[in-house]
């Protein structure tokens, strides 16, 4: 999307098999990813909103929804006809 991001994943879990907390796995994607963006787009500065917006999915039923939702972002965004057409858009097979 031109102005924010989706991710579904799961959480790793560490050598003592505690699940990563979502706060550090923000700041890693968000610090990594806005240092290849600022590179690429050759400029510094924040690239990201401090705040983001998870959700815990529960459930298989939620968990299809979330990724419908997902597919259909840019769709209602009006960017393309259908999710397959958005080149953003990658979904593991296991969620198709």
């Amino acid at each position: 999307m031109p102005d924010h991001v989706h991710l579904l994943f799961t959480a790793l879990r560490d050598g003592g098999g505690w699940t990563f907390a979502l706060p550090e796995i923000m700041k890693a994607i968000k610090g990594t990813s806005a240092r290849s963006i600022n590179k690429l787009m050759e400029r510094h500065g924040p690239v990201w909103q401090d705040e983001s917006f998870d959700h815990v999915i529960r459930g298989n039923e939620s968990l299809k929804e979330t990724v419908e939702y997902i597919q259909q972002n840019p769709v209602r965004r009006g960017l393309v006809a259908a999710p397959e057409d958005y080149e953003w858009l990658w979904i593991a097979d296991d969620f198709r």
